[in-house]
């Protein structure tokens, strides 16, 4: 039987190398007992393997049919339409010698060493202007181009893995363009999903579908060999929220999400542009002859990566823009020559005489270079009233007036007491302390520490204790570059659901 092949290949001077293989018994077992198939409707137990040149699958597969019968609908053509692992060859069925079924597989040199060595020993890695055998090395590399894709789309694991699973587990649908180009949408896929597998913006502007010449709607199910094209773009370009109900694919439907979230992200990062302008404006503050790298400065004080970062900010009310415009006036009147020439005189506030600012944000009244700390056990921040207490080898230490240890401190020795105040120049970061009640339930503590990550505030400590009532107390020590945003970040909390309250921690309140 091998020789016949070889005699018939000879004839018509295809190069081409003939083996047979018998079907591995665990192969046999596997369609019986898995697959529920009979022993009589197993049609391989014995399979000739052609091995020809790229050009000449087809023609072998000509004289194989010349020469003996083909079985009704057992071909296979995953030359033109590859599985999903980029495996290829011609699959037919025959009735050989002796009216037994016989398996013939036809397939390149290199479709072979793909098939029993896998994808990863495939010479595209190593040589990239050969041609392929089907279609050259770009087509035989596009699964494993598709995973690259998803995974840089796609931040979350669990949602990648869930994409993967997907497609593995799934028959494959391949779609046709209308010039004729294929591609895999995935299962359940609609011409929005189509559109989105050809390129990221061919689904943004898809407005309407043709599917195999025929005016179908959005939601409209692809069948595998279906050419599918879209109606010219209109004057609107974007995606609608109601397509996520539509699509079928896991990467379509991340793709609408992203888009969408851009456009949340531009619009507020207009709307905070704006709002930090007017309060400019408000400060007397000369918009338009600001020192260029100053805003950036802002920027980075406040802990975000750039400029655009602190407008999307704003825009979101994540910080307020008089806060920003408060700080960038200190800033500009904090001494340096350069950039105090640029505001008005009218806005020009008296500087102190000090030269020195002490790091901690506070002046001590007749004494520019003491070391100044912020108590640990009422962590004052700007805005509170203060005293200071002059320490044995640290320094002046700073408390809140109302602090439990700086009044006995006050009653036993009140010779170290001395006068202090905050900086109107002061810059670094401040620690406060807050603390949150609730109603128990599962992701609280997650929610609440988003909340405060959303605000770019940096948990120092945090403790958490629920009661036997399922109310729950937590107290966190932040970290802020801006007092100012204390408020805000307690509405942000207060608003999570099952929270009832939320307050700073001050002597004689919480802890």
């Amino acid at each position: 039987m091998l020789d016949d092949v070889r005699e018939r290949l000879k004839e018509l001077r295809i190069e081409a190398e003939v083996t047979g293989r018998p079907k591995h018994l665990w192969s046999i077992y596997e369609k019986m007992v898995l697959r529920g198939q009979g022993f009589e409707e197993i049609f391989d137990l014995v399979g000739i393997r052609v091995l020809v040149d790229s050009v000449d699958c087809y023609a072998a597969l000509g004289s194989i049919h010349a020469t003996w019968k083909p079985v009704q609908g057992r071909f296979k053509d995953y030359v033109a339409q590859p599985k999903f692992n980029l495996y290829q060859s011609l699959h037919t069925t025959v009735v050989g010698p002796q009216g037994k079924p016989l398996e013939v597989q036809i397939r390149t040199r290199e479709m072979h060493q793909r098939a029993e060595l896998g994808v990863a020993a495939h010479w595209s890695y190593k040589d990239r202007d050969g041609a392929g055998a089907a279609g050259g090395s770009g087509d035989d590399m596009v699964w494993l181009n598709r995973i690259i894709d998803w995974q840089s789309e796609i931040s979350d694991p669990e949602q990648f893995y869930d994409l993967l699973k997907v497609d593995l587990e799934q028959d494959e649908v391949y779609v046709f363009t209308p010039q004729g180009a294929g591609d895999h949408p995935g299962p359940g896929a609609t011409p929005i999903d189509f559109a989105y597998a050809i390129h990221t913006e061919v689904g943004h502007a898809c407005v309407g579908a043709k599917v195999n010449g025929r005016l179908v709607s959005l939601d409209h199910h692809l069948d595998s060999g279906d050419t599918c094209g879209s109606s010219p773009p209109g004057p609107r370009v974007g995606p609608k929220r109601d397509w996520l109900k539509i699509v079928g694919t896991p990467r379509a439907a991340n793709k609408i999400r992203q888009w969408f979230s851009r456009e949340r992200r531009e619009d507020a990062r207009e709307n905070g542009r704006d709002e930090l302008v007017k309060a400019m404006r408000r400060e007397g503050l000369p918009v338009q002859k600001l020192p260029p790298k100053l805003l950036d400065e802002v920027a980075t004080s406040l802990n975000y990566v750039d400029l655009d970062a602190l407008h999307t900010a704003i825009g979101e009310h994540h910080v307020s823009s008089e806060s920003v415009a408060a700080k960038v006036a200190r800033l500009l009147r904090s001494g340096d020559p350069d950039q105090e020439e640029q505001l008005p005189t009218t806005a020009r506030s008296p500087r102190r005489t000090h030269t020195t600012r002490p790091s901690a944000g506070v002046h001590v009244e007749g004494l520019d270079d003491v070391m100044v700390r912020l108590s640990r056990c009422c962590t004052p921040v700007p805005g509170d009233e203060i005293m200071g207490f002059v320490t044995r080898g640290r320094g002046v230490s700073v408390h809140r007036a109302d602090c439990a240890n700086a009044v006995s401190l006050s009653g036993v020795q009140g010779d170290r007491l001395i006068e202090v105040e905050w900086d109107e120049q002061r810059s670094g970061v401040f620690v406060a302390s807050v603390e949150v009640k609730a109603l128990d339930r599962p992701r609280l503590l997650g929610d609440v520490s988003s909340a405060m990550a959303d605000h770019h505030v940096n948990i120092l400590a945090c403790e958490s204790r629920s009661g036997a009532d399922r109310v729950t107390k937590m107290r966190f020590d932040v970290e802020l570059g801006d007092p100012s945003h204390l408020g805000a970040v307690v509405r942000s909390i207060k608003a999570i659901d099952s929270v009832y309250d939320a307050y700073r921690v001050v002597p004689g309140k919480g802890g």
